[in-house]
């Protein structure tokens, strides 16, 4: 049953804030104008399908009652059969837009792909994740900023991370946290044998300045050279920028052939991402349950997929979802996995919220 007396509530606080959002006073206070603005947008889904709701509901009502009537019978039996899939769609769709909502799902993320075991075929393999990710940013309309690159020497990635920005990216790159597994046969490999190789994929929300303050006396901050490939050197001026957290040990590099200050600007992006996922792990700690319930938990150890090329094959271990198009999704066509793993675990926020 859905709690009519909550989305009453809800449509009350939604006309109140339309209201409120026209007044002279929130007019001129931006930042609160910014505010009550976005609960309004988070709220107008809620509400238009609540609408629509007691719109079809009363579309039934009125063809229950014409079935008595021997002239509109026949067209109201046409009629419901429609309308009562349509009120089951709705009251779906409500379910999960009542869902408690993960604050992170909203903002941009910093996405970190680090070559694993395998040599220089797992660097050539988190460079064609990399690609992955990118091409299917750039399928969603968002954009994908370069942070930091270290190359292999033979091609490939050691590690890259980017900061993805635009619409609900966290919410739909969650899911790639974890350890991605590539079978497939070197190029390097002249008996044709299938090596087996890993990446991992660390997939961060972008922490603002409001959320993680960081004191300049616990940062350790030294300058060098940019490196490229191979350690080689790639200018001759020190831009390279490292940071130390004194507290935690975390240690970020940056590296940008122009500008040093940007590369601390960047450095520190990541610092506070990182500490931002420390922060809410000692806060999820209580939430083991939960956490072996739902996919895209974050850790690292966790083998999440397997790219099989020899057999065109991509196996999400999670959810035992396998799709026989490799070659699309390493193009950045990660849309019916994705929307898997979100469906999955709307299904198991239900069911605990069916519990709770």
């Amino acid at each position: 049953m859905l709690p009519i007396s909550k989305l009453e509530q809800i449509e009350r606080r939604f006309r109140e804030l339309e209201q409120l959002l026209c007044s002279p006073e929130i007019v001129c206070d931006p930042a609160q104008l910014r505010k009550l603005n976005k609960e309004r947008v988070d709220l107008e889904p809620v509400v238009l399908a609540f609408k629509r709701l007691q719109n079809v509901q009363s579309e039934i009502t009125d063809n229950n009652e014409a079935l008595e009537d021997p002239e509109l019978r026949e067209l109201a039996e046409m009629e419901l059969p429609a309308l009562k899939d349509e009120l089951t769609k709705i009251e779906r769709q409500i379910e999960l837009l009542l869902l408690p909502k993960d604050p992170n799902d909203a903002r941009n993320t910093i996405i970190e792909v680090r070559s694993g075991t395998g040599g220089e075929e797992a660097a050539l393999f988190a460079a064609d994740l990399f690609r992955m990710f990118s091409r299917y940013a750039e399928g969603k309309g968002w954009k994908v900023e370069v942070l930091s690159l270290s190359e292999a020497s033979a091609g490939g990635y050691k590690e890259v991370i980017a900061l993805v920005t635009g619409k609900e990216v966290y919410s739909h790159l969650r899911y790639e946290a974890g350890v991605h597994r590539v079978q497939r046969v070197p190029a390097t490999e002249a008996q044709g044998r299938i090596h087996t190789s890993t990446a991992t994929c660390a997939i961060l929300p972008e922490a603002d300045d409001v959320d993680i303050t960081i004191a300049d006396a616990d940062l350790d901050i030294s300058i060098a050279a940019s490196g490229g490939p191979g350690g080689q050197s790639v200018n001759t001026t020190n831009s390279a920028v490292q940071l130390r957290h004194i507290p935690t040990g975390l240690i970020v590099k940056c590296q940008d052939e122009r500008s040093q200050h940007k590369n601390k600007a960047r450095a520190m992006k990541v610092l506070r991402s990182r500490l931002l996922e420390l922060e809410q792990k000692k806060q999820d700690a209580a939430l083991t349950a939960e956490r072996r319930t739902m996919v895209g938990s974050g850790e690292r150890s966790e083998k999440i997929r397997t790219y099989n090329f020899p057999q065109n094959r991509v196996t999400d271990h999670r959810i035992n979802l396998t799709v026989h198009k490799l070659d699309q999704v390493l193009m950045g066509d990660l849309e019916e996995i994705v929307s898997a793993l979100r469906t999955h675990r709307q299904a198991e926020l239900l069911r605990q919220e069916g519990t709770g």
